[in-house]
């Protein structure tokens, strides 16, 4: 048989072979990996919709926690990972910061991964100790203006979705402020609520109990529009910032080379997944929801995540904030 014939032969059983592993999957667990520890945001967001994706895709979707280096290392495992599906991957905004604030990435933010789809968009809120001085986020703005050597900000380390809303905030303003960085958010939180730190920018997921406590003060969200769970906190564009805007999106990936099919199927169980009751409570608890259905496909997130990736580059680059 001619050398062709058989090649096409081999490209055909292979295309069949893929379709029919494609159409059994899952067959056993799927492990999604997290880079952060265990009781953070991003760990939240992972076990609600593991737990709801189990039930479609008829196998125990887990969790597994690989923390270190901003969230490169569990990302650097995953792209080594097999691509069988069975390895996948769920990160925040901090995929298309890295590729900026590293000088050396073992893999490629865009490259190295099969997009899922975006699972939601959790904003973040201006908040600073509860007898701080600033009535509302104007005087927020002109206080740390006027006293730029002496207000401390808290962020959660570099790379943190704290970090990039300070350094968004500080462009905006024009103006440099002491940070302080912390491990995480739990102890930069700890020490704003006593008061040996002045302000923060946080994720709602992380200060919406604590304002509502009236334990700190709350200036603003960073959204377009109010957030639902705290209504009567203005949108930094109300409180006079224009356009700034900041919202850490969590996503869901597959090793690079995953078959589609298999692509696909995950896709339409995190679609699902966004439209269980359960999960859409729980995120409205947490003052998110989930992304609409459109954003929840390979390709609305890849194209986001470019998107995303040439909108912080300029930013941190011009900040001159690097990680080794």
């Amino acid at each position: 048989m001619p050398i062709k014939s058989l090649r096409l032969l081999a490209g055909i059983a292979l295309v069949a072979s893929t379709a029919a592993y494609a159409q059994n999957y899952p067959t056993k667990t799927v492990t999604v990996i997290v880079p952060f520890a265990a009781g953070g945001p991003t760990d939240t967001v992972a076990r609600l919709v593991a737990q709801s994706m189990s039930k479609t895709l008829n196998q125990q979707v887990i969790v597994e926690n690989v923390g270190g280096a901003g969230g490169t290392i569990g990302a650097a495992r995953v792209a080594k990972a097999d691509p069988d599906g069975y390895t996948l991957f769920l990160h925040h905004i901090g995929q298309s910061t890295a590729p900026a604030l590293y000088r050396k990435l073992s893999y490629n933010a865009i490259d190295s991964f099969e997009p899922i789809g975006l699972i939601t968009d959790v904003p973040m809120t201006f908040v600073a100790r509860k007898d701080f001085p600033a009535k509302d986020f104007k005087e927020l703005v002109s206080y740390v203006k006027a006293n730029k050597s002496k207000v401390t900000y808290a962020n959660a380390g570099v790379g943190s979705a704290s970090h990039l809303c300070g350094m968004l905030f500080m462009s905006a303003i024009d103006a440099d402020l002491t940070t302080v960085p912390y491990k995480g958010t739990g102890p930069a939180m700890n020490d704003l609520l006593g008061g040996q730190v002045d302000f923060m920018c946080d994720q709602t997921t992380n200060t919406t109990s604590q304002i509502k406590s009236g334990k700190i003060k709350a200036y603003a969200v960073t959204t377009k529009s109010r957030v639902a769970s705290l209504p009567e906190i203005p949108t930094t564009a109300e409180a006079g910032l224009g356009s700034f805007e900041v919202a850490v999106w969590h996503g869901l990936y597959a090793p690079k080379g995953t078959p589609k099919p298999i692509v696909d199927s995950l896709s339409k169980a995190l679609q699902v997944a966004l439209k269980d009751s359960n999960v859409k409570q729980r995120f409205a608890e947490l003052g998110t929801e989930p992304v609409a259905e459109n954003r929840a496909t390979p390709d609305a997130h890849r194209a986001f995540l470019k998107s995303e990736i040439d909108k912080w580059s300029p930013i941190i680059k011009k900040a001159g904030v690097y990680a080794d």
